[in-house]
């Protein structure tokens, strides 16, 4: 029988090096690509074997979208543990907005984008792309309903909310090439007196 003892350090040690292959993940997808980010590459980055990388993740197509799943889950806990700090009042909708659209800003976007070309001619790829893609984009909607403390069922605010998170994506699209910064504030400040407009 296996001590319990041992066992513990065991599983963390298992989750720590998990964390580091899908941290690497990420990085390398939004740094080199989808092609060149293999998993010799991935594995190389998180300090471990091959097969190690391989014992938790049996295929690339597996690690990379447990990889994105991971990143957007830690990001929006942060967002939610963020709200506390959100001022109240008017400014407090463009504040959520302004934060959900930093999902779309940074290397995890960027990584996802990677993913998202190659699942268009990936055929291995492409049917957990659009699974992963409705998990995430549901685990965001849920973040900005919550946030914004709006009722779902009334008329036309899921449609608004959805709304908003697509043209936060869409500015982060614009954001890939050139700081976008400046054009980006006041477009959320007019969605989020919109937004303001639909939860009264």
């Amino acid at each position: 029988m296996v001590n319990p003892a041992v066992r513990e350090p065991q599983q963390e040690r298992g989750w720590a090096t998990r964390q580091r292959i899908l941290e690497a993940a990420i990085e390398s997808l939004a740094e080199l690509g989808w092609t060149a980010s293999t998993v010799a590459v991935i594995a190389n980055r998180a300090g471990v074997s091959r097969g190690a990388t391989q014992h938790h993740f049996p295929t690339r197509e597996s690690l990379f979208a447990a990889a994105v799943e991971y990143v957007t889950e830690i990001r929006l806990d942060e967002i939610r543990r963020g709200a506390a700090e959100l001022p109240s009042g008017p400014r407090r909708t463009e504040a959520i907005l302004t934060m959900l659209a930093g999902l779309y800003t940074g290397t995890l976007f960027k990584a996802t984008l990677h993913m998202w070309v190659a699942a268009a001619t990936e055929p291995a790829l492409h049917d957990l792309v659009v699974r992963l893609e409705r998990h995430v984009g549901r685990q965001a909607h849920r973040a900005a309903i919550d946030l914004l403390g709006a009722d779902e069922a009334a008329p036309g605010v899921r449609q608004t909310v959805q709304g908003a998170l697509d043209m936060a994506r869409g500015l982060g699209l614009a954001n890939l090439l050139t700081d976008d910064t400046n054009r980006r504030e006041p477009i959320l400040r007019r969605w989020a007196q919109i937004l303001e407009h639909v939860l009264r």
